[in-house]
């Protein structure tokens, strides 16, 4: 026979590449919300110290705090909406100890930069809050999509895909 692929070979490097291609969608819905995220949380941090002059760690917790509901909002409805909805409860309680976490992280540089540095004007503040933002983000983002807005299961996928097809097909009959 000819010298042709039989298409056996490029089976496994489609599926690699659509793995790539489905975690490239991720990072950039996720950036998407964490920059919109982040924006809330730098606005709120800078707001609330500035008109309420408490001390800068304590304004970035509450800057935090105000970003961590944000982002749920965004990532549950927008990022991670085709995840499994299943365990509210659990995803809440998983969001909420890793989302401290990374609130953890993201004020334990502001917190060493401003009291063990004493780098405390608001541009070393600002900078210092953007970089444990960004630390803290890598963390969430790995925590956030492995245990939290979990993948369905393959078949759990497939049939879900499936009940929404009869159901477009039904509404299709019932139109006609």
């Amino acid at each position: 026979m000819g010298s042709g692929s039989t298409g056996l070979q490029d089976q496994p490097r489609g599926a690699v590449r659509r793995q790539v291609e489905r975690l490239v969608r991720e990072i950039a819905k996720f950036g998407a919300v964490g920059g919109a995220g982040l924006l809330v949380n730098l606005l709120v941090f800078n707001l609330v110290r500035n008109v309420t002059h408490l001390q800068v760690v304590r304004a970035s917790v509450i800057a935090t705090v105000v970003a961590i509901v944000f982002n749920y909002i965004g990532f549950r409805y927008f990022t991670y909406r085709d995840r499994d909805k299943g365990g509210r409860t659990r995803e809440m309680a998983l969001f909420l100890l890793f989302s401290a976490a990374g609130l953890l992280i993201e004020n334990g540089v502001l917190y060493a930069a401003t009291y063990g540095f004493h780098w405390d004007s608001p541009l070393q503040s600002n900078i210092f809050k953007f970089l444990g933002i960004g630390l803290g983000t890598l963390f969430r983002f790995w925590s956030y999509r492995t245990w939290v807005f979990r993948a369905l299961p393959a078949g759990e996928a497939v049939a879900g895909a499936e009940s929404i097809l009869e159901q477009a097909e039904q509404g299709q009959r019932i139109n006609r």
